[in-house]
């Protein structure tokens, strides 16, 4: 049995350029949404995204000297990765 749609109670108001207006509208329309469906979904991933950005470790003494002589002394770029970072990027080409 599906959950019960929760009713949208809840008012947000936003003033907006004209432009910024048509890129949320053009990018709507891309999706098939409504603005308001997309603002909101958009919204609200963002907003996830900043939640879960905040991050807190917890180490012992033991651990977090592990972790300062890692970030001190990283390991060097292999040629690999030296060889990436010398490449044009693909909108350069």
């Amino acid at each position: 049995m599906p959950a019960p749609a929760r009713r949208k109670d809840e008012v947000i108001q936003i003033r907006a350029t004209a432009e910024a207006k048509a890129i949320l509208n053009r990018a709507a329309a891309l999706r098939g949404q409504k603005l308001s469906e997309f603002m909101l979904e958009s919204a609200r991933c963002r907003a996830e995204e900043t939640i879960l950005d905040q991050r807190m470790f917890f180490l012992d003494d033991d651990a977090h000297a592990r972790l300062l002589a890692l970030l001190d002394s990283p390991p060097k770029p292999s040629s690999e990765v030296r060889a990436r970072f010398k490449r044009k990027p693909p909108w350069e080409s």
